[in-house]
């Protein structure tokens, strides 16, 4: 069971530790209790976030208005909350964290 993953009753709660301005969007392992992503866009004007969000819902295969920014807006740590009934192995592949 990893620190950063909670998935239960219909949702995918994710504890994020997001580096903007990367060469490509990427999980990049674990970062203390957090998951470390990559992210290519630039941190302003909410291009990170917009993109943090976007790349999550292309993952997981919902819509883009199924993920929500819990906390972190200004921050590097990020709380997410994806709407979807998923296993927390089948979550892991689709982050590409086996």
């Amino acid at each position: 069971m990893k620190p950063w993953l909670d998935c239960r009753n219909g949702a995918v709660r994710l504890t994020l530790h997001v580096q903007p301005g990367a060469r490509k969007t990427e999980a990049a392992g674990e970062h203390g209790d957090c998951l470390k992503i990559r992210l290519a866009a630039p941190p302003v004007d909410g291009k990170a976030n917009a993109a943090l969000l976007a790349w999550l819902a292309q993952r997981f295969a919902v819509a883009k208005r199924d993920v929500q920014l819990l906390s972190g807006d200004k921050s590097r740590h990020k709380v997410v909350l994806l709407q979807c009934e998923i296993t927390e192995e089948d979550a892991l592949r689709r982050l590409d964290c086996q």
